[in-house]
């Protein structure tokens, strides 16, 4: 997989602002043209003792979602929690992991924003456009944006708008579940990101990838933290 050297990490909160700002015209969105046989979801779990944070990444078949692979690393992050700079915390390490991955995904869901976002980069968007692939950010609260009220079927969906722009959908994955916050990362529309979170979730609230990501992080947290 290739993955691309846009700039430094070790960067400031006003470092982090300002890359944010250069690369948002870069971002792409448009209609997703190639077949996706493998998708895979990535997470990030991080210690509440240390700085100590576990990478993981789910590769599962499309649309049928069996298993194919799953990795994680153990890593270290100084860079605090902020919103709207989680790429900066997480992505270094995500990297990390999909530098091990022995099948290269088409498409990432991840959790977290798209261009949904106050500077239109989020962590899906970033890491879509680092390695040039389809990326979905998938996030269970809302960053930016006003909505109307989305129906309580499977489904059911609102328009997601920032600045008298679309930027994502909300996205009911289960009946009477609250919505998830579906934004386009890199590489693909708002309409085919629900489509394909759609096909991804099943019983649970979250898309399958990104659920098997989580467990398999914070099971890694566990383990080494006791």
């Amino acid at each position: 997989m290739k993955i691309r050297t846009l700039h430094p990490w070790d960067v400031t909160f006003q470092e982090a602002v300002k890359i944010q700002e250069s690369l948002q015209s870069q971002i792409v969105i448009r209609k997703l043209k190639q077949k996706i046989k493998l998708v895979a979801g990535v997470d990030v779990s991080t210690s509440r003792r240390s700085h100590a944070v576990w990478a993981g990444a789910v590769v599962m078949a499309f649309p049928g979602l069996m298993m194919v692979e799953e990795r994680w690393i153990r890593g270290s992050s100084d860079f605090p929690y902020v919103p709207g700079l989680l790429s900066f915390r997480e992505i270094p390490h995500i990297l990390n992991v999909l530098g091990q991955l022995k099948n290269e995904p088409d498409l990432f869901l991840c959790d977290g924003q798209g261009i949904a976002h106050p500077r239109g980069l989020g962590l899906a968007s970033h890491l879509g456009l680092i390695t040039q692939k389809p990326s979905i950010g998938c996030a269970k609260t809302r960053l930016v944006g006003e909505y109307a009220q989305v129906e309580y079927d499977r489904g059911s969906r609102s328009d997601l708008l920032y600045r008298g722009r679309k930027v994502g959908m909300v996205l009911r994955t289960k009946k009477g579940v609250k919505p998830i916050f579906i934004s386009p990362g890199y590489g693909v529309t708002a309409g085919q990101a629900v489509e394909i979170v759609l096909k991804c979730t099943g019983k649970y609230r979250l898309p399958e990838p990104i659920r098997k990501a989580h467990l398999l992080v914070n099971r890694a947290r566990r383990e080494e933290e006791g």
